[in-house]
């Protein structure tokens, strides 16, 4: 295993490279990508982006050394980087890939945005309300920046189907919208749970940019590998889950941040020293006079995940599958529609490169990232103070 000093070493070979001025890119010109953040759910992303066509991918930055050294063989000729901000210092890079733990979103989306870089930046959005507004500056002094946030759902051919099905006249009001996510692991192997290596460690961790403005802490490996569990870098299975299935009804319903938020749970089943629960209630008032419910377990898969949207005149009904169904009471000639409309698994990726090149707006933009994001927030603060909160929107704050 290479150590920290061979990574670091390699760092001024990039630099001499990284002076060429950005430039405007054409329609079908070759698009430079990076990505900061290669792990499981960073490769992920990446392997999207390789597969759209005039992309190079040219850089990887993450502060664990085996993520870089796997990261290579994915794109040989990559550069890579311990420290982020010696990618974003390379003025070739046109656009980058964000796939870090929730808590450092801001910092490298902000960095990104303001080392003049196009960003994709995965969910969910901000970490924090704080951080959502500094984010919010960022993009809008970025002036012409595309930005994508993560919400694949919003790129796909059920988005397509639910924006033609989502109209007044095929479901009068709307109500309520039910989601649900459930999902079920063998007896052993807790959900989100990854292994410690041994070569995890502080010579091979930069274990400072992994904490960024989290409260400080002494190296702790599983802290670090299985943040998903921690409260000072993640949002649980709200920002994990819950922001998918909201974003994808936020988006053609066009709904506003709720005005009040109540959450319940607990962890119910995997004692293992996580802080986030596994088994958890939401319910969300929104100003659209519009109830959204969301329930979610790790102890139980029956269910599995999806979404009812209920109105007089007709429901929606979201899992695999797309469908329409007329209220008969009140439709009595409508009839059932079946969503055709298929996409390719990288199409949210595709999109974002096509809005580099064209200046539109992407499937994902960030205003609908910041409504997202601030209502994931909302539950957690719900169920860590105990009871419900809401919305000021005169201050932008919880309250």
């Amino acid at each position: 295993m290479d150590s920290r000093r061979k990574f670091l070493s390699s760092v001024a070979t990039g630099l001499a490279t990284s002076l060429a001025p950005s430039k405007v890119l054409g329609a079908n010109e070759r698009i430079r990508a990076g990505i900061i953040g290669a792990g499981a759910r960073g490769m992920e992303i990446v392997r999207d982006a390789m597969g759209c066509s005039n992309i190079d991918f040219v850089a990887f930055a993450d502060i664990y050394t085996r993520r870089l050294e796997e990261a290579k063989a994915a794109a040989p000729g990559a550069k890579t980087y311990l420290d982020h901000r010696y990618l974003l210092d390379d003025k070739s890079i046109d656009a980058v890939l964000i796939a870090t733990p929730q808590h450092l979103h801001c910092e490298h989306f902000v960095a990104s945005l303001e080392a003049g870089k196009h960003v994709y930046q995965e969910k969910t959005m901000a970490f924090t309300v704080e951080h959502a507004k500094r984010m919010r500056a960022a993009y809008q002094k970025a002036g012409k920046r595309t930005v994508q946030i993560g919400h694949q759902g919003c790129s796909s051919g059920l988005m397509t189907d639910a924006v033609a099905m989502a109209n007044p006249a095929r479901l009068g009001k709307i109500t309520m919208i039910e989601a649900h996510m459930f999902r079920n692991t063998p007896h052993g192997k807790p959900q989100w749970s990854r292994p410690v290596y041994p070569d995890m460690n502080p010579e091979n961790i930069l274990w400072n940019q992994f904490l960024g403005e989290a409260p400080k802490h002494d190296f702790d490996a599983n802290r670090y590998v299985n943040w998903r569990f921690f409260w000072d870098y993640s949002g649980g299975n709200f920002y994990e889950n819950m922001c998918h299935q909201l974003a994808f009804w936020y988006r053609p319903l066009n709904l506003h941040i709720p005005k009040g938020v109540t959450t319940t749970g607990g962890v119910f089943l995997w004692k293992d020293g996580r802080e986030v629960p596994d088994t958890m209630n939401v319910s969300m008032e929104h100003p659209e006079e519009l109830l959204v419910t969301w329930t979610s377990g790790f102890g139980n898969n029956q269910l599995g995940a999806s979404e009812h949207v209920l109105g007089t005149d007709g429901t929606i009904m979201k899992a695999q599958q797309i469908r329409y169904l007329p209220q008969k009471v009140n439709q009595p000639k409508g009839e059932e529609i079946l969503g055709q409309t298929r996409t390719e698994p990288r199409a949210h990726m595709q999109n974002f490169f096509d809005c580099i090149r064209s200046g539109k707006e992407t499937n994902c933009p960030f205003e609908l990232g910041y409504r997202v994001s601030i209502a994931c927030r909302m539950a957690v603060e719900s169920y860590r103070r105990g009871r419900t909160v809401r919305w000021d929107a005169a201050n932008e704050e919880i309250v």
